[in-house]
C-alpha cells in the first residue's frame, strides 16, 4: 500500500500492490529464480528450454540409484500391490506393510531401536526439532545447518542459540552454561560447502553435559559415520533422506524407542500428512540393500574417485568452488553450460555475501571421461575471470 485507504473502504489491504513490490524488490536484488525443466535419466538430459544436451554436476543422487534397475523394479512391484498413492496419514488409513519394513532396516542400519517416517527431509527435520524443542527446552544449531533445521527451530517453542560453525570450544561453553534441557543440532555434511562435523567431538560434549543430539546425515554418503562407541552415553536422533544417495523420496529419524513414540505421537510433520509412497517406500528399502552390500562399496568408491579428482581428499560429494562475486558466480555457471556441463551458481541469501560459488555434486553414475571434462572445465573458468571482474 502506498497510503490510507479511503474513508469507508474496509478491504483488508492491496495486495496487487503488495506483490508487485515484494517481487520487483527481488528482481532489483539480481535475485530472480525460476525452475528450469531437466528431461533426464540420471545425470545425462536435455534443458528443454533451450533443448541444449547436458551431463549435471547439480544432483544429490550420490550412488546413481534413481536409475538403478532393482530399485525401479522394486517402485513397479510395490504400484502394482498398493497403487500410487497411500491415501492417507500413516494413523488413519496410510500405514502399509512396506512403510514398517523400511523403517525396521533403517534403525539396523543406523543401530538404533527404532525408525521413524516423514514424507521427505525436510519434514523429518521439522517434526523431530518440533518434538523435542518445546518451552523450556533450549536448541543450539550451528550457523550453517541446513534450512530444514532452521525453520524447525524457528517453528519449536524452544530457546534457540546459534553456534559459529565448527567452533567446539564455544560449542561446549553453550552447552555448559545452562541447566535447561539441551538439544544440539548439526549437519553432519554441510550442504553449500560439502565441509564435515567433528561428529565424535560434538558428541562428547553432549555426553559430558548430558545434551540430546540431533545429526542429520542426509549428505553423509562418504562420511562420517559415527561408531557405536563415538555415540555411547548420548542420547541421539539420526535424521536421514531417502531423496538424495538412496535415489528415492522421503526422510526418516532413527532414534530411541521412546523419541520414536514420541514422533509418532506428536510430530506435526509427519501426523497430518499423508504418508510415503509405497513406490518411494519400496525404493528407498531396495536402495538400501544395495547400499549395505559390495555393490554399494563399489558405487562409494567410484564416488570417492570422483570427488578426488576435483579436490583430494574432500570428505563429501559436494564441492564448493568459492568465487566471491555473484556475477562472477553466474558467468562461470554460464560458461560452464556452454560446454554441456551443468552446474548451478549459488549466491545470496543462499549463502553469505561475497562468498558466491559454483557448486559441483559428483555422482557414481558419473564417466571418468565426464568428471575429466567436468575438472578441466572447472580450472578453465578460474583461470580465466570475466574482464569486467578484472581490476
Amino acid at each position: 500500500m502506498t497510503g490510507p485507504l479511503p474513508a469507508g473502504d474496509r478491504r483488508a489491504g492491496d495486495w496487487s500492490d503488495w506483490l508487485d513490490r515484494r517481487l520487483a524488490a527481488i528482481r532489483a536484488d539480481g535475485r530472480w529464480r525460476e525452475p528450469r525443466d531437466f528431461d533426464a535419466w540420471g545425470p545425462r538430459g536435455t534443458l528443454t528450454a533451450s533443448g541444449r544436451s547436458v551431463v549435471s554436476f547439480a544432483s544429490n543422487d550420490y550412488l546413481g540409484l534413481s536409475i538403478h534397475p532393482d530399485v525401479l523394479a522394486a517402485a513397479h512391484a510395490a504400484i502394482e500391490r498398493w497403487g500410487t498413492g497411500s491415501g492417507g496419514a500413516r494413523l488413519i488409513t496410510g500405514a502399509r506393510p512396506i512403510h514398517r519394513d523400511l523403517e525396521g532396516e533403517l534403525a539396523e542400519w543406523k543401530r538404533t531401536e527404532r525408525a521413524v517416517l516423514f514424507p521427505t527431509g525436510f519434514a523429518a527435520n521439522l517434526g523431530v526439532l518440533t518434538a523435542l524443542g518445546t518451552a523450556g527446552v533450549r536448541i543450539i544449531s550451528d550457523s550453517r545447518n541446513h534450512a530444514s533445521i532452521i525453520d524447525g527451530t524457528r517453528l519449536a517453542r524452544a530457546d534457540v542459540t546459534i553456534w559459529r560453525h565448527g567452533d567446539l570450544q564455544e560449542l561446549e561453553a553453550l552447552v555448559a552454561a545452562e541447566a535447561a534441557p539441551t538439544v544440539v543440532v548439526a549437519d553432519t555434511v554441510f550442504s553449500m560447502d560439502g565441509d564435515a562435523l567433528d561428529v565424535a567431538a560434538v558428541a562428547a560434549i553432549c555426553r559430558r553435559h548430558g545434551a540430546l543430539l540431533v545429526l542429520d546425515e542426509a549428505h553423509a554418503v562418504l562420511g562420517p559415520d559415527p561408531s557405536p562407541e563415538d555415540l555411547a552415553g548420548v542420547e541421539v536422533v539420526r535424521v536421514g533422506t531417502l531423496s538424495k544417495a538412496l535415489g528415492a523420496l522421503g526422510g526418516f529419524a532413527a532414534c530411541s524407542g521412546r523419541v520414536a513414540d514420541l514422533l509418532v505421537n506428536v510430530a506435526r510433520s509427519g501426523i497430518f500428512t499423508t504418508a510415503l509412497s509405497p513406490a518411494d517406500a519400496a525404493a528407498a528399502r531396495a536402495s538400501l540393500g544395495i547400499v549395505r552390500g559390495p555393490e554399494g562399496t563399489r558405487l562409494r568408491a567410484t564416488l570417492r574417485r570422483h570427488v578426488d579428482a576435483l579436490r583430494p581428499g574432500h570428505p563429501s560429494p559436494i564441492v564448493a568452488v568459492v568465487l566471491g562475486d555473484e556475477e562472477v558466480a553466474l558467468d562461470a555457471a554460464a560458461r560452464l553450460l556452454d560446454q554441456g556441463l551443468l552446474v548451478p551458481a549459488i549466491r545470496p541469501p543462499t549463502v553469505a555475501p561475497g562468498t558466491s560459488r559454483l557448486r559441483v555434486t559428483f555422482s557414481a553414475a558419473h564417466s571418468d571421461g565426464e568428471v575429466a571434462r567436468l575438472v578441466a572445465a572447472v580450472a578453465e573458468v578460474r583461470a580465466r575471470p570475466p574482464a569486467e571482474s578484472l581490476g
